[in-house]
């Protein structure tokens, strides 16, 4: 900052808490234009990074950009991006907590791009981790996809997100990238079907049809002209002249394959149904009902979703009521027909939007397999980029959501920006003196309050029997919040204002100002359109952007949407400038003859020195701990008006120091020369002694070879810290000298014993469990069972069955018992072994078996004999129970895919040994008291189960360990 403070007529502050008339507007708007004259986009306000858009490229984020704001205080250049990016990575390092970067504007302000800069620097700049490379290509190729299905053409920017986006950034103990996780939320799903005029729908429905290889579309049914299809022409806008669909399409294409989207298939059907959906019509049959008139886009729509044709054209008709507990169909009306069918294409695209980013999450997430440095715990950056404040002419629900979104950030803003001013001036021993500001919890209040917020209320509406309406939504406002501070509506208002609000809409005072919003709308987008047979289809102005032009009324706009007045007032409220007593001392030393050319003595006494001679007045200043603090900036100017005088008097004495510097370069030189002479010398000596120590290393220690001896041993162990094992599974250890061979144990030894005790403190209560599990597994079946060894690297999971899977009679049966495990199983019956599907489940005293919502065995696991399988890749497994015990049947044959899985659960639930039989050929089991019978095991090319002559159960099972 100091290095600009002298060109400040010219570029204005680069941080606006030095800005004199900090209270004016026009100041704060002067100071902005005065830098964008020069190129500036940055300034700050504090920690706030404010920027200008530029709408052009500019030479500013180059790799040696990158280079030059790494590692340096956040103060000691110029604002930047890449400053803020690197002073959260180095307050996550050093600090060892989780930290969050804020991105907040308008449409077009910049976000996206921003949160790529971010993105950049760290794939740039950090450590490189195992997997960078790969995770590096998936953090950038996520960004043009999610542009793709998540952006569009709006009035006020060509590539504006339509969608909100959290992405959390995971760093190892290292500081390398490992994982990231994206969270979206805020999706416009209403421009799947409308677009004002001049705007687009989102971009991947044009760059399909303009891009798309002509196979590929004539497979979806689609053709290459966006004019041709409905929800496509709303805004009368398919190109723009910025923007190439058919090379972002390549783009798209090929970044799908970097996350890993090798088959996009599912993906473009569902893109193609969307638009078919919009070319749906519907129109009077033969009998006056309302029917599709539009049969081809039927049956690609069947053909895309893969569902059938009848059903989908039943669905889209008519909608299932149920009254009473009956089930009635009825037939929609042409608007409602209408609106179910846009209600369907709007919730097939979100969905499709969520699975997406749920894939790039895939993508990015960190993978402890192939990461093999687990020496300490991650850390995150998050990036939140979401719309700024919205105020169109017309202003409906999204707008709503997202200025009350905005509302709570402001809230959260400032109160932060207040923690983190109060923290540091109680950290540096300044008495905090409260700051008044606006506290905008009356306004949330006002939206969120439970049962009588607006959002309450919207929901109550929404789920209120009867035909509610937008209309009744607004009266219950009307009845609830009236006579509030902060909403207003047609009815409510004054004669003076009622004018400014129409009957149909309601106004919110914010904390940035006054917003009308439309309730057309409110109720249908707050809830679900689609109607229950829908549901069971559900599928897994010209733009202010010219370059280097300063708008000021879209930035005035956003100054006061941003609450960026407001946040300079909270940080002004105090001192106007703080710098560490070394920064302030070195650079003002020179304008005090008790501080120049050095200050010997303790650093918070230099600068009070200085500052007394400066003539600093006691309210101008205060010194902390670590820090001095001037309360106004134009102390701290007139202090670098007296430096700049003083310039030239500084020149004079560096002419006479060059001087004294060529004498003393003089003598340095000489000194060199001499250390030269000496470091030869004794390297002659060393290499005399190291030629005679190896002549004579197979002696006794003695004065010849004591030296080459001591260096033999200082080379193996500093060979050992360089090279010594890094893992438990790493089995490598240098060949020592003949004299370090049982040393050389010892210490490989030790090193295991450390190594393997470092690995157990590290292992998780989940993982532990799992281990134990496995151990128990490998106990059973290593070299027993000829699957085995295809199960050990597959974990062993909670349950095979969801809870939503048992019958609820079931639950009550068991009643405090609860199911630790549960999978499907094939009984097959003592007489015929007839095959009947069964749900095992284990509880922590028995096994029971049932089929639906009838218990049909309990096995407890105290009377459990022994469990028998075979040695063979088959699922077969015997329980043997004791047949004269009346509460038990005959011993149980079960078939299951995860044979060795459920044997091992069984055996860990069970408090005792339980044996476990393996047989080759056959395996005999009780029918009943004085019965028995055989299981006989072959191995064959595939799985076979059938009944023999003899009687016996005969199973074939491939091999899969010849």
């Amino acid at each position: 900052m100091e290095s600009t403070l002298t060109a400040r007529d010219r570029v204005g502050v680069q941080d606006f808490v030095l800005l004199e008339n900090y209270t004016s507007e026009a100041a704060f708007i002067e100071n902005l234009r005065r830098r964008f004259g020069e190129n500036l986009i940055y300034t700050y306000i504090g920690s706030v990074l404010v920027s200008v858009n530029p709408n052009k490229d500019l030479e500013i984020y180059s790799k040696a950009h990158m280079e030059r704001y790494r590692g340096v205080s956040f103060y000691e250049i110029s604002p930047h991006i890449y400053a803020v990016s690197d002073n959260t990575y180095r307050a996550m390092r050093t600090e060892r907590r989780d930290q969050c970067i804020l991105i907040s504007g308008e449409s077009g302000a910049g976000k996206t791009e921003a949160s790529k800069k971010i993105l950049q620097y760290y794939a740039t700049t950090c450590p490189v981790a195992d997997r960078m490379s790969t995770l590096r290509d998936c953090l950038l190729q996520s960004n043009p996809v999610l542009e793709a299905f998540g952006n569009a053409k709006t009035l006020h920017n060509d590539n504006s997100s339509r969608f909100g986006k959290y992405m959390d950034v995971q760093f190892d103990f290292r500081g390398a990238p490992i994982g990231g996780h994206i969270l979206n939320y805020l999706l416009e799903k209403s421009r799947v079907v409308h677009q004002n005029h001049g705007e687009r729908n989102f971009h991947i429905f044009y760059q399909l049809l303009e891009g798309g290889e002509q196979d590929l579309l004539s497979k979806l049914g689609l053709e290459r002209n966006a004019q041709k299809y409905q929800y496509l022409v709303k805004g009368c806008c398919p190109r723009v002249s910025s923007i190439n669909d058919k090379n972002d399409w390549r783009t798209v294409r090929k970044a799908l394959t970097v996350i890993g989207f090798h088959e996009d298939e599912d993906l473009l059907n569902i893109i193609a149904s969307v638009l078919h959906l919009g070319n749906t019509q519907f129109g009077e049959g033969k009998n006056g009902e309302n029917q599709i008139t539009t049969e081809p886009q039927l049956k690609y729509l069947s053909k895309l979703l893969g569902v059938d044709g009848a059903a989908l054209r039943e669905a889209l008709t008519h909608k299932k009521i149920t009254a009473k507990g009956e089930e009635m169909i009825s037939p929609l009306s042409f608007e409602q027909a209408v609106a179910a069918r846009d209600a369907l294409a709007k919730a097939v695209y979100g969905r499709a939007f969520t699975w997406l980013v749920v894939k790039i999450n895939q993508s990015l997430a960190f993978k402890d397999d192939v990461y093999n440095s687990s020496k300490g715990s991650s850390s995150v950056i998050g990036l939140l980029d979401i719309y700024g404040f919205e105020v169109f002419q017309h202003n409906s629900f999204e707008q709503f959501c997202i200025n009350y979104c905005n509302e709570k950030l402001q809230q959260l803003f400032i109160e932060l920006t207040l923690k983190s001013e109060q923290e540091e001036y109680e950290a540096e021993g300044i008495t905090w003196e409260p700051v008044k500001y606006f506290d905008n919890k009356i306004i949330c209040d006002l939206v969120e309050e439970k049962h009588k917020g607006l959002i309450s209320i919207l929901d109550e509406e929404c789920l209120r029997p009867g035909e509610p309406s937008d209309i009744s939504f607004l009266e219950k406002l009307e009845d609830t919040l009236g006579g509030h501070a902060h909403f207003v509506t047609h009815k409510l208002a004054n004669a003076k204002t009622r004018k400014a609000v129409s009957r149909e809409e309601f106004k919110l005072i914010h904390y940035a100002g006054e917003v009308n919003y439309s309730v057309n709308g409110f109720l249908d987008k707050n809830k679900d359109l689609l109607y229950r047979n829908l549901k069971e289809f559900d599928m897994s102005p010209l733009c202010n952007h010219t370059p280097w032009r300063f708008d000021e009324a879209l930035v005035r706009h956003q100054v006061k949407y941003l609450g960026l007045m407001e946040n300079l007032r909270v940080r002004r409220a105090g001192f106007a400038y703080r710098r560490h007593y070394e920064t302030f001392l070195q650079r003002y030393k020179s304008l005090c003859p008790g501080t120049w050319p050095n200050w010997q003595g303790r650093l918070a006494d230099g600068v009070a020195t200085l500052v007394q001679h400066l003539g600093y007045k006691p309210e101008e200043y205060k010194l902390g701990k670590t820090k001095i603090f001037i309360r106004f900036p134009k102390t701290l100017f007139s202090t670098e008006d007296s430096l700049e005088a003083r310039r030239p008097a500084l020149g004079h004495l560096w002419e006479m120091n060059v001087i004294h510097v060529i004498m003393i370069q003089s003598a340095w030189r000489g000194m060199k020369s001499r250390q030269r002479a000496r470091r030869r010398r004794h390297a002659v000596d060393i290499i005399r002694k190291f030629i005679k120590g190896f002549i004579y290393r197979h002696y006794e220690r003695c004065p010849e070879n004591e030296y080459f001896l001591d260096h033999q041993r200082f080379s193996f162990l500093m060979m050992l810290f360089r090279n010594s094992p890094k893992n438990v599974l790493d089995k490598s250890w240098p060949i020592p000298p003949p004299s370090l061979t049982e040393a050389s144990e010892h210490l490989c030894r030790l090193c295991m014993q450390n190594m393997m005790h470092a690995y157990c403190r590290r292992i998780q209560p989940e993982w532990k469990k799992q281990m134990e599990q496995k151990v128990v597994a490998s106990q059973i079946f290593k070299d027993q069972k000829d699957s085995y060894p295809q199960s050990v690297p597959k974990l062993f999971v909670a349950s095979r069955l969801n809870n939503e899977e048992f019958n609820l009679k079931v639950i009550q049966t068991l009643g405090n018992d609860k199911v630790k495990y549960g999978i499907e199983v094939t009984k097959y019956d003592r007489r015929g072994y007839k095959a009947r599907p069964r749900l095992l489940l284990l509880t922590s005293s028995f096994a029971m078996l049932v089929a639906e919502a009838k218990l049909k065995q309990r096995i407890d696991y105290a009377a459990l004999k022994s469990i028998s399988v075979s040695s063979l890749s088959d699922g077969f497994m015997v329980l043997h129970v004791p047949s004269e015990d009346n509460k038990q049947k005959s011993d149980v044959v079960l078939q299951c895919d995860h044979l060795i899985e459920v044997v091992t659960k069984l055996a860990t639930m069970a408090d005792k040994k339980i044996k476990v039989n393996m047989s080759q050929d056959s395996i005999k089991f009780a029918v009943a008291q004085g019965k028995e019978g055989v299981i006989d095991f072959t191995s064959g090319p595939e799985l076979k189960v059938a009944k023999g002559k003899k009687g016996h159960l005969l199973v074939t099972a491939p091999k899969l360990n010849p």
